[in-house]
Order: structure tokens, then C-alpha cells, then sequence
């Protein structure tokens, strides 16, 4: 299992840290390698899905406030 052991504020991100990345569940296959899973895992924090979120209210203000969402990211790193 991979998860982040620090608080993120992340549409697909639990707030236990568990990633929500299909990868790591329903579309895993062991021919992936750790290359793989961190490019993946890559994307996903650049580029947040709010369609399938882990974290309902980063998803919605990842969608309806931007400017608000990026002031909390900042706060977090």
C-alpha cells in the first residue's frame, strides 16, 4: 500500500493519506513497476481528478474556487 504519512489537501488524496488512484485498485496488474507507479502517482498530484474524489470538499473547491484551493495547497507545502 502507498499513502502519504503527512496531511495533503488533495482532491484524491483520504485524509489517512491512502491515494485514490486506479492503479493501486481496480486496474493494478503485476507488471507495473515502481517507474510506473510514481509517474502515475505524478500525474495525479498535478493533475487532480474532482470526478473521483477521495476528499469531497478539495474536489469542489478544486472545481469552484481555484484561487482558494491553491492559497490552501501553498499553506500545506
Amino acid at each position: 500500500m502507498i499513502k502519504f504519512n503527512e496531511e495533503i489537501f488533495h482532491p484524491n488524496i483520504y485524509n489517512d493519506g491512502k491515494i485514490c488512484i486506479d492503479i493501486l485498485k481496480e486496474n493494478w496488474t503485476p507488471t507495473y513497476d515502481l517507474l510506473t507507479i510514481l509517474i502515475s502517482l505524478r500525474s495525479l498530484l498535478c493533475d487532480p481528478n474532482p470526478n473521483s474524489p477521495a476528499n469531497s470538499v478539495a474536489a469542489r473547491m478544486f472545481v469552484d474556487d481555484r484561487k482558494e484551493y491553491n492559497k490552501i495547497i501553498r499553506e500545506f507545502v
